[in-house]
Formats: C-alpha cells, structure tokens, sequence
C-alpha cells in the first residue's frame, strides 16, 4: 500500500544522490581558473603524443650523435638494430624522461601562450590581433618552457643516446657487442652532471636550444594562424582541418631551425662521445658548433635525422591536438574570442 510512495521517495532521493554528486563534478571542474585547465589539457596531450612517437625520437637522437653502429645506417635498419639489441623497451629508452620534461614543458608551452598573448593584445595594441602576435607570444612561450624544463630534456637526450645490448644471454659466455651504458636512470643523469658540472652542467647546450626554439616555436604559431586565417570561415573548426595546418607549420618550421637541433643534441651528449665523432664535440657556443660540424662531419649532418622528425612530426602534431580538443572539452575550456570578450568586458 505504501509501497508506490516509498519506490517514488526512493527514487526522488537516488535522483538528489545524482544530482548532487554531478553538480559537485560541474562545481568542482567550472572552479578551476582557465590557465590550470590550460596546464591540465596542454600536459596530458603532450605526453600522449611524446609516448606515440618515442621510438622515432630515440632512433633520431642516435643519427644526430653519429652514435658507433648507426652513422651509415638508415631509419628502417636502425629501428630493427635497436630492437635486435635491446627489445621492445629500447626504443622507449629516455621516454620516462621525455615524458616527465613534456607534461611541464606542453603545459607552460600552451598556457604560456595564451598569457603571453593576452598580454600583448592589452598593452601594446599598436601590434594588432594578427599573426605578428602569435609569433612573439610563441616565441616567448616556447622560451619560458624551455628554461623550466631543460634539465630534464639534458637527461633525456643522454639516457637516449646510449647503446646497450641488453638481450645478451650473458651465461653463454658471449661478450656484449656495446659498452654497459654510463647511466642507469634520469635521477642518476641528474645528480651525476650537477654534481660533475653544477647548474652550468645541467643547462649545457641550452643556448643552441633557445636559439632553435625561438623562431621555430615563434614560426610554428604564426604559420598555423596565418593558414587558419585563409581556411574558408566553415571549415575552421574542423578538425582535420586543424591538423592539417598544425602539421603544415610544423613541418615547415621544424626544417628552418634543424641545424640548431643537431648542435644542441652533440652539445648534450659531447661528455658520452669518445671516437664516435670526427672532431671534438665540446662545442662553446651555437656557432662554433655550426662550423665546427660543417668543417669535420660535412654539411649534410646539421640536416641528420630530419626525415625522422618529417615522419614523426605529423603523428605527433595530429595526436597532440586531438588529445588536447578532447581535454578542453573535457574541461570545458572556453574558446578563445570569448575569453577575449569577458576580459576586455
């Protein structure tokens, strides 16, 4: 009898149950300032992506160092060189560093940006809303990222460039083809370069980095807007659209600014080289890397790698920004002209 009246009540209550514990999630998600859900979707995106990519990344760092083994060989016969040696997990050697300096720095890179950005549109208004801006707000972005992350991208590219043959059966009796790598870990990199070299130790190589993300962050933002700009106004939020003048900038400023990778890449990893390079690879500066490599190695290695970095740009641009559209919704970031309109109202 009173039972249509208790399921009623019963649901009623389960419904208040859910209710409330939605609202909480809305409440608790809308609370967030837009910069940390920036930090949020920027970070998951970037490891996401950086993880896709790793064996291309490390196969990469091993042309651009002319690592023992590996100078005459090509993309294809280096990916099966490096699982023959080392499994599977070799090609994802550095990756734990790789990912721990890429959640910080995508995160301080996308956010950075868009403050950097708003700052400018605010202050200095004379350098209008267009491509110019996006350019100086990549630029200083890329910058910032950099300085905050570089320490762990040092690590990353040392651990990387080691070799070792870890599938030896070391109870046949069998010597192992490669040196047992100087390294075990990113923690060990660290603490043996600051404690080797201090701060200076750590940042070695961070002048040719700045020098080749500057422009190549800075190119990378003013391409993508300026090709956004003559995308047909119905086709801009597509998607595939979106990757495809991502990828577009990418490709072109990653070509323009290479060789700066490639000195920054010897510069880290000049302290693991021993003969394996024609030359010595303690460079002082980008310049005298620059000449340095044309004059003992030949031009055509400041260029090492970058049909790797060809194929493995757009992967990476694609997952990047399909991890980061599906966080922002998830987040509900709101787009960009609004945030505009509520800080200029």
């Amino acid at each position: 009898m009173g039972s249509p009246q208790g399921s009623t009540l019963t649901t009623n209550m389960a419904g208040l149950v859910d209710g409330s514990s939605a609202r909480a999630e809305v409440s608790f998600i809308d609370s967030l300032p837009v910069y940390v859900k920036e930090l949020i979707a920027g970070g998951a995106a970037g490891a996401f992506a950086k993880t896709t990519i790793a064996p291309l990344e490390r196969i990469k760092i091993l042309l651009q160092t002319r690592t023992d083994g590996f100078q005459s060989l090509g993309v294809y016969q280096s990916l099966r060189k490096v699982l023959k040696h080392e499994g599977v997990m070799g090609f994802y050697k550095g990756n734990g560093a790789s990912v721990i300096r890429i959640i910080p720095y995508a995160a301080l890179h996308f956010m950075t940006y868009e403050q950097y950005r708003g700052w400018m549109l605010d202050n200095y208004s004379f350098l209008g809303s267009g491509p110019v801006v996006d350019l100086l707000a990549g630029s200083a972005s890329g910058g910032t990222a950099v300085l905050c992350t570089y320490p762990l991208d040092l690590a990353r590219a040392k651990l990387a460039y080691q070799v070792g043959d870890t599938r030896s059966k070391f109870g046949s009796g069998m010597k192992s083809l490669y040196p047992r790598p100087a390294y075990s870990g990113v923690t060990d990199v660290l603490t043996r370069v600051y404690r080797d070299g201090g701060i200076r130790g750590l940042y070695r190589g961070v002048g040719p980095t700045l020098a080749g993300i500057l422009p190549y962050a800075g190119l990378k933002f003013y391409i993508y807007e300026e090709i956004k700009t003559r995308v047909p106004e119905e086709h801009r939020k597509s998607i595939v659209m979106n990757l495809s003048c991502g990828a577009v900038a990418g490709l072109l400023g990653q070509t323009f600014t290479y060789p700066l990778d490639v000195v920054r890449r010897q510069m880290q990893v000049g302290t693991l080289q021993c003969s394996t390079i024609q030359g010595d690879a303690r460079y002082g500066n980008t310049y005298e890397g620059l000449t340095s490599i044309v004059r003992n190695q030949g031009w055509r290695q400041l260029f090492a790698g970058l049909s790797i970095n060809y194929i493995k740009i757009v992967p990476s641009v694609a997952v990047g920004f399909a991890a980061y559209d599906m966080m922002k919704v998830w987040l509900r970031i709101p787009p960009r002209q609004k945030l505009q309109a509520e800080s200029s109202g």
